[in-house]
């Protein structure tokens, strides 16, 4: 408050003065103003004081002479008294000449600013304190109509009935406090948690389900104009009902639960019902159903057996090989000639071409050996590294008959009396464009030759016509290929421009055909050292897949019919 004062101090010193001025020319004698406009009859010191004239070149603020201007008009358009005077309270000269002298700015800004400040003192001196430590006495009838009915010990129900005894009409609805609503909640979660349990009633004892109702929507006189009482008596009644069916069920199902030997008779009824459906003989069902858990059964009491290389026979003949026939015989619809060619007995060694641009011959191979042989054989095939380095799918190679293409294992293989698949062109034949197509790649150095000539075993040439159109390669991603650490990546006409389903091979006519064995016994264990020997048996079987194809291309009607 003393900044202020001090600061206001000037400007209230100069309104003072204004005002007494003011007053002084208020008071001065009448016959000052209506004395003759003589110069000589003025006594001395009457006289206005004279304005400078501003200078050549001056130059006035606009606001000061707007002001300025504004004050002379307004004495011109003064009206004049009968005697010469001026009326109003600005008769006199001087206190006109005044007028029309310009006032500084800064002036009226401190004479408005000393007013505003003695108001705002006098408003707060004018206003009185209230101690925050003095509590506020306030009257029942106050107290009971700012409070709620908890805080004053009441229902509302009560409420609501003294109001309208008091008023005679029914009080408005109000929503109660949220500190009343919370805390009937929470009374309510407490009364849930002290209800006692029920004990589970016996299961001899029967569950006592709620009547029925002779007669619904009957009576009239209590239901409410809108019909709701009769909706949800409708409602409750086929709530009980539901779970009067839902309690019978459980209680016939707790007192005949069935056991395994049931589940499993139920199982074989439904699918003898679904074979029967599909035109299938309820025999099949029966004995794949039969299969089925046997090899469940072996599985978990682990009574099946693996080779040294993997080979898990259980495994190939009920999961491996049913998984891929439907391929086989549906998708590809594969023709199979020359089938008697393979040796019912003994080690033999089978020489295909190989294309596609994803392995799919091979597994097709191994399926036509498997089931159109009489013997049921089962082609070990012999796959490179990156089959093996693949997760999950070199796990289920293993396991199948697969194992890695070298001259040890194959020889082991040969020589144990097992039928081996080879593949020579590897990546480059299945890798292949698709204008290349059923055109042979170099057969490597004829190391599957050196294989069956230590091992004494014949070369069955193969050739299979169709896999070069399931997935058409017309172009190669070799950037995205060393990335992934694969051979090749393949664009293909559905393949990435239809995403997974680019990966569903095309439904091609298929043609694998066995030729007539070449023998080796004859040459002996010796002869796989002379590279001239190996060299010749090695293009004579590729010479044969050739033309093999060539005439297996003319056979073929159509590429998918």
């Amino acid at each position: 408050m003393t900044a202020n004062n001090d600061a206001t101090t000037p400007g209230r010193n100069r309104a003072r003065a204004a005002t007494e001025a003011g007053k002084a020319r208020a008071s001065k004698p009448a016959a000052t103003e209506a004395a003759p406009e003589d110069s000589a009859a003025k006594p001395p010191g009457t006289e206005p004081p004279r304005t400078k004239p501003p200078r050549a070149g001056a130059k006035r603020s606009p606001r000061t002479n707007s002001r300025a201007a504004a004050t002379v008009d307004k004495a011109r358009s003064a009206p004049t008294r009968s005697d010469g005077t001026v009326a109003g309270p600005s008769a006199d000269p001087t206190a006109s000449a005044e007028a029309v002298r310009p006032v500084p700015a800064s002036r009226t800004a401190f004479a408005a600013g000393a007013a505003r400040a003695s108001g705002e003192r006098r408003r707060r001196s004018g206003t009185p304190l209230i101690s925050a430590a003095e509590p506020v006495e306030l009257s029942a009838a106050r107290r009971d109509a700012t409070a709620g009915p908890v805080a004053r010990g009441e229902s509302v129900a009560e409420q609501s009935s003294t109001v309208e005894a008091s008023t005679g009409a029914p009080p408005a609805r109000r929503r109660p406090p949220r500190k009343a609503i919370r805390e009937r909640r929470e009374l309510r979660a407490r009364e849930r948690a002290l209800r006692p349990v029920p004990s589970p009633a016996p299961p001899d004892e029967q569950v006592a389900l709620p009547a029925e109702p002779a007669q619904r929507h009957t009576d009239t006189s209590a239901e409410p104009r809108g019909g709701g009482a009769g909706l949800a008596a409708g409602l409750q009644t086929t709530a009980e009902r539901l779970v009067g069916a839902v309690l019978e069920a459980a209680e016939f199902s707790s007192e005949a639960r069935p056991g395994p030997a049931e589940l499993v008779e139920l199982a074989v009824n439904l699918l003898r019902a679904a074979a029967t459906a599909a035109g299938v003989p309820a025999e099949d069902v029966e004995r794949q159903v039969a299969e089925t858990l046997a090899y469940v059964r072996r599985r978990l009491t682990g009574d099946y057996a693996v080779d040294e290389f993997g080979f898990d026979e259980d495994y190939t003949v009920h999961v491996h090989l049913p998984i891929l026939r439907p391929l086989y015989t549906s998708w590809f619809r594969v023709e199979v000639k020359g089938i008697e060619n393979i040796p019912a007995t003994g080690g033999a060694l089978v020489v295909a071409n190989h294309s596609g641009t994803v392995a799919l011959d091979a597994m097709m191979t191994q399926v036509a050996v498997y089931d159109e042989h009489p013997n049921r054989r089962h082609l070990r095939m012999l796959g490179a590294d990156l089959v093996f380095q693949t997760p999950f799918v070199g796990p289920i190679a293993r396991r199948s008959g697969s194992t890695l293409a070298a001259n040890t294992d194959a020889e082991r293989l040969l020589s144990d009396g097992h039928l081996v698949g080879v593949w020579p062109e590897g990546f480059k034949g299945v890798g292949k464009p698709f204008s290349e197509r059923y055109k042979l790649q170099r057969f490597g150095r004829g190391g599957f030759v050196s294989a069956a000539l230590r091992a004494g075993v014949p070369i069955v040439p193969c050739s299979i016509v169709g896999a070069e159109e399931i997935y058409p390669m017309i172009g190669n991603m070799p950037t995205l290929a060393r990335l992934l650490g694969l051979p090749y990546v393949p664009i293909t006409p559905t393949f990435p421009w239809l995403g997974p389903l680019g990966a569903i091979p095309l439904p091609s006519k298929w043609l694998i055909e066995f030729g007539p064995p070449i023998e080796t016994t004859t040459l002996g264990p010796e002869a796989a050292d002379d590279p001239m020997l190996v060299f010749d048996l090695t293009d004579q079987v590729r010479e044969t897949i050739q033309q093999t194809l060539y005439s297996l291309l003319m056979q073929r009607r159509s590429v998918f019919i």
